[in-house]
């Protein structure tokens, strides 16, 4: 469990400097220079990506069951975790309505993500992973929100309102990449079957 949370806190510490410290954050990339800190925020975002996945590959073998999931609540992972894939394709996708009005899909979808998998799973290593993830999309997605509403922020003036186009696209990509990964990827990738 050790080494899962010291990737969480390495990963989502990261991830979270424009939420805690901004004002750091735009000093150490006037210190360093945009592409310099780039590698370093890339290289320790790395490291704790694969911490991550090693200490949860570990603890998710001697983690105790917190709770037990009611057989239905697979269904709402399933939900859950396609409209997290749909508002990921969102991110990229260009000129689609979805990321014009959510402004920042990927943190909501990676808090979908995390919801629909602490429903599902109930271990101790499960809640720390997927609670932590979830918490964090949450908290982030409201300060980033909250930070729209500022006229002045540089996102405002470039801000589309997408086309009808690039909501099909958008949604075809994002249940395409979901059907592929829950039905061949999550098993030899994860070492379970969701649809089995």
């Amino acid at each position: 469990m050790i080494l899962l949370l010291a990737g969480l806190v390495l990963f989502l510490g990261m991830h979270s400097i424009h939420i805690v410290a901004s004002d750091w954050r735009d000093a150490r990339i006037a210190q360093l220079g945009y592409q310099r800190w780039k590698g370093v925020y890339s290289l320790a975002s790395i490291v704790g990506f694969v911490l991550i996945i090693v200490g949860f590959g570990m603890a998710r073998k001697t983690s105790a069951p917190l709770w037990i999931a009611p057989p239905g609540m697979r269904h709402a992972t399933e939900l859950l975790t396609l409209i997290a894939f749909v508002l990921i394709a969102s991110t990229y996708v260009p000129n689609n309505p979805i990321k014009a009005s959510v402004r920042h899909p990927m943190v909501l979808g990676t808090a979908c993500w995390a919801l629909g998998h602490l429903l599902a799973n109930g271990s101790g290593a499960d809640a720390l992973l997927f609670g932590a993830f979830f918490v964090w999309g949450i908290v982030s997605f409201v300060v980033d929100r909250g930070r729209d509403r500022n006229p002045n922020h540089f996102e405002n003036a470039s801000a589309s309102t997408g086309t009808a186009s690039g909501a099909v696209v958008t949604v075809i990509v994002g249940v395409v990449a979901w059907v592929v990964f829950a039905f061949w990827l999550h098993g030899p990738l994860i070492g379970v079957r969701p649809f089995a």
